[in-house]
């Protein structure tokens, strides 16, 4: 099984956008391991609605929190501990897009956090980036946490309006893989979704060598 795990430099930057577009263009299954703000709903649904291909699965997610909290908080306001030792990758033959919550230093309970998920599964890293003022300073760190615990990082995503002299900066410092740019899109749809999706095809091919 194949393994991607979808990352961001932090909250809301893209990466249900981003998961979604890979599970349509691979052909993957899509799993959420930990899912806050269910009350409300979830990322699994979305992805759902977004995909059409119809060899990609969606797997129940391992952890269902219904308040949009960090999902440390999460979890205690629900007598819950979520514990890695606990967590199992589901069973599938297929290649594997697993999106993550928040960053890659969101704590999972007072001790894990979501960049020791990535390294339990041993997957490939797609990091999703949105230019906002800070983004830079998000982006480098999230990159050199990464790198520290010599993870596979497959390359980044840039999502939303571009900036030049943002992503200059960016790249000319970590040195990976531009693997594409989704733009600010008015209305997602199967059909948008599609599109992107023919444009990240050739990822089927792609390994990270780090």
């Amino acid at each position: 099984m194949r393994k991607i795990f979808v990352t961001g430099i932090g909250t809301d930057v893209g990466k249900t956008v981003v998961s979604s577009v890979l599970v349509e263009a691979l052909k993957a299954d899509y799993w959420k391991p930990v899912q806050t703000g269910s009350f409300f709903s979830t990322d699994t649904a979305k992805v759902q609605k977004w995909v059409t291909n119809s060899e990609s699965k969606f797997h129940p997610e391992g952890y269902l929190l219904k308040q949009y909290m960090s999902p440390h908080a999460a979890a205690e306001l629900e007598d819950i501990e979520i514990r890695l030792a606990d967590c199992r990758l589901p069973e599938t033959n297929n290649t594997l897009i697993i999106e993550g919550a928040g960053g890659l230093m969101v704590p999972l309970n007072r001790t894990e956090f979501m960049i020791d998920m990535i390294e339990k599964f041993d997957a490939e890293v797609v990091l999703v980036i949105q230019n906002y003022l800070g983004s830079i300073n998000h982006t480098l760190l999230s990159i050199d946490a990464l790198k520290h615990r010599k993870l596979n990082i497959l390359g980044v995503v840039f999502n939303g309006p571009p900036h030049q002299l943002s992503q200059d900066i960016i790249m000319d410092y970590c040195g990976l893989k531009v693997l594409g740019r989704i733009n600010k899109e008015k209305d997602l749809t199967q059909d948008v979704i599609s599109s992107y999706a023919k444009e990240f095809e050739y990822l089927k091919d792609l390994v990270s060598t780090n």
